[in-house]
């Protein structure tokens, strides 16, 4: 579900991803991993060539994930996604993975509604615990996710080799009510 919200800098919408928004999930995509080359897993160098039909692809209506962005005038400022695998065993819990909001529209909790649409995109779908993992000198990140509920359960040692240097990540937790 769309919502609305109202920042000190203009209305932003949160909304589920489209297929029509190839073209601009691509550029703020390649922006994050441009500037934030150690909060992701992916690297700009690995995606930056990939064909049309790559982001095409992710974009693809899926009962097992979602993409939401966050829109200002019809441009796109922030994203992320939830996943939860297929197998009957493992679907009561899902992850959240890249989270990313522009420099611009930072401090304006942006990122805490697309957070927010994911977990009501996970109660919808019966699932019960949301987990993601975030570089571990992130502080504003996981303040963010702090906010949103989240609480840190472990660490993964070295999970991002980036520029000669490894980085931590924490993992996170938010058990979500269902509906």
């Amino acid at each position: 579900m769309p919502r609305l919200l109202h920042t000190s800098i203009g209305d932003v919408l949160i909304r589920t991803a489209t297929l029509a928004d190839v073209d601009g999930y691509r550029a703020l995509r390649l922006e994050a991993l441009q500037n934030h080359p150690t909060a992701f897993g992916q690297s700009y160098e690995d995606i930056v060539a990939r064909p049309s039909s790559y982001w095409v692809e992710r974009l693809q209506p899926d009962p097992n994930l979602s993409v939401f962005f966050a829109e200002h005038e019809g441009t796109l400022i922030g994203m992320t996604g939830i996943i939860r695998p297929g197998a009957p065993k493992v679907k009561h819990s899902a992850t959240i993975w890249g989270v990313y909001v522009n420099a611009a529209w930072r401090g304006q909790r942006i990122a805490e509604a697309l957070i927010e649409s994911c977990l009501d995109w996970a109660r919808a779908n019966k699932v019960g615990i949301v987990k993601l993992a975030v570089v571990s000198d992130n502080q504003s990140a996981i303040r963010c996710y702090e906010r949103c509920g989240f609480k840190t359960y472990g660490t993964e040692p070295q999970a991002i080799f980036y520029d000669g240097k490894y980085y931590d990540e924490y993992l996170m937790v938010r058990f979500v009510d269902r509906v």
